[in-house]
């Protein structure tokens, strides 16, 4: 089949996602409720599983530009934002031939351990297995790319939000993909905050270059484009 120009797709759970059909676009919505169906998946991983799971069944055939969003995207994005404004912004990084960006109202920088975060705040992430811990973004990104860790990094597209063109995808090998998938499906329940880590670190998976397949020991060579220092 002939691969849709835009594509939105959704990590869902629970929630209501009649305001895809506003949108305009053709959307696939994967489901982690328990429902049975065709694009139906484990609630392991987080958005991250999800997005995992997706860029490595449509590898060949991705669309030319892709939206990740969770569920319930809003209360994530500029206050006031309507499913019409969001398919408005989605057209204008199309027109613009923007290759990566996020969606959410704000961006984070952070430390190797995630730092600062809100996981000790029991009102929005008490029910979490990752509660208290912090968030292992240096090491999985140690996992990911084998070269020397920044101590910092800058993330333009936090909360599970982004938009990246097809190329920005395909600059790393299939390979990659399953082996970022088995770093999340290893931590299913997100107890040491694997996926959430992943959170930190799209804007560096999608900076890459095609490379040979990973060295003995699992680590892909050091790729100095992939570093995000601030």
């Amino acid at each position: 089949m002939n691969a849709p120009d835009v594509e939105v797709v959704v990590a869902r759970y629970g929630e209501d996602v009649s305001w895809t059909a506003e949108l305009g676009y053709p959307v696939t919505v994967y489901d982690k409720s328990g429902r049975p169906g065709p694009l139906a998946l484990p609630n392991i991983g987080r958005e991250s599983h999800t997005y995992l799971t997706h860029i490595i069944r449509r590898y060949a055939d991705l669309a030319a530009f892709t939206v990740f969003v969770q569920g319930a995207p809003f209360e994530h994005m500029p206050v006031g934002t309507t499913p019409a404004a969001f398919a408005a912004r989605i057209a204008q990084d199309v027109r613009l031939g923007v290759t990566f960006t996020g969606f959410a109202a704000f961006k984070l920088k952070c430390d190797r351990l995630g730092r600062p975060h809100d996981m000790a705040d029991p009102a929005k992430h008490g029910h979490r297995p990752g509660f208290g811990k912090d968030i292992p973004v240096g090491e999985v990104y140690r996992r990911l790319f084998g070269d020397p860790v920044p101590e910092t990094f800058l993330t333009p597209a936090p909360a599970g939000m982004l938009f990246v063109a097809r190329e920005r995808i395909l600059a790393r090998p299939l390979a990659f993909y399953h082996r970022a998938l088995a770093l999340v499906v290893a931590d299913p329940d997100d107890a040491h905050n694997t996926g959430h880590a992943f959170e930190r670190l799209w804007q560096i998976v999608f900076r890459g270059k095609k490379k040979t397949p990973p060295a003995a020991g699992g680590m892909m060579p050091p790729d100095p484009s992939s570093r995000e220092m601030v």
